[in-house]
């Protein structure tokens, strides 16, 4: 541990698994105090346990971001037990796959309630403590979207979940713009493809290895290749970037295949 984040508070939504639980490591690794939030309680809470046993603080929640009207009260749960908040990582998604002719309104509703409403209401919630708590004058302040390449390049078949990382992408400005001088920087982070428990089973079937060979390096990502990056917005040396849309991604989203 570095330490590079020691006395700040970060919230992580979405951190049963995956990016959230990677991230809520890195950020605990680095010495945040971590809030992790996330709908199944017993993931979140075995990863705080873990944490904790560690020398960390963490703190689990029973969180679902398309609830907005849940969101404002657990972040005042955790800064009552943790302390005021300095970084909300806007982690938690859904896939939303469904070819365009057979997607359901309950289904592309589900997408956008999570992705594109969960992401604002979390980061406004988090902006108003940020400011009532004085995190955004003493430069303290960073909301990190992690969007996808899918808000900038087309992935066959999933038109709702493209869609619904766009307007993240687009978030991130517009809310960079507005709270640019309340100090809270608000940039994206856009991963490319990388294994998880969603898509294991897809990467070794024929049409998983056909679009892996499309990609210019021919393999998938590492969760930890998104560290250096990740810990720059999150951290110091964000204090100049607000408004940022980064894609990391092996190059994944260039265009003419492999």
């Amino acid at each position: 541990m570095t330490g590079t984040l020691t006395g700040l508070t970060a919230v992580v939504t979405g951190a049963s698994g995956g990016l959230g639980e990677h991230f809520a490591r890195l950020l605990a690794r680095e010495g945040a105090a971590v809030a992790l939030t996330a709908r199944r309680q017993e993931k979140v809470q075995a990863l705080a346990d873990e944490l904790n046993a560690a020398g960390g603080r963490a703190l689990a929640l029973r969180l679902d971001v398309a609830d907005a009207a849940a969101i404002a009260p657990a972040f005042r749960r955790i800064e009552a037990e943790l302390g005021p908040l300095n970084i909300l990582v806007n982690n938690a998604g859904v896939g939303g796959e469904g070819l365009a002719l057979e997607l359901s309104v309950e289904d592309f509703d589900n997408t956008f309630a999570v992705n594109v409403r969960g992401t604002f209401f979390a980061a406004q919630a988090a902006a108003r403590a940020m400011i009532a708590s004085g995190a955004g004058e003493r430069g303290q302040a960073r909301i990190l979207n992690i969007a996808s390449i899918a808000s900038h390049t087309v992935l066959p078949g999933l038109s709702a979940y493209c869609g619904s990382k766009a307007a993240v992408a687009m978030l991130t400005r517009s809310l960079a713009r507005e709270w640019a001088r309340r100090g809270i920087a608000v940039n994206a982070l856009c991963p490319g493809y990388i294994e998880t428990d969603i898509n294991a089973d897809w990467w070794p079937t024929e049409g998983g290895q056909k679009q892996l060979r499309g990609f210019p390096r021919r393999r998938l990502m590492q969760a930890s290749d998104l560290d250096a990056a990740f810990l720059m917005l999150v951290g110091d040396p964000a204090r100049a970037m607000t408004g940022a849309v980064v894609t990391v991604d092996d190059g994944q989203s260039l265009p003419g295949g492999g």
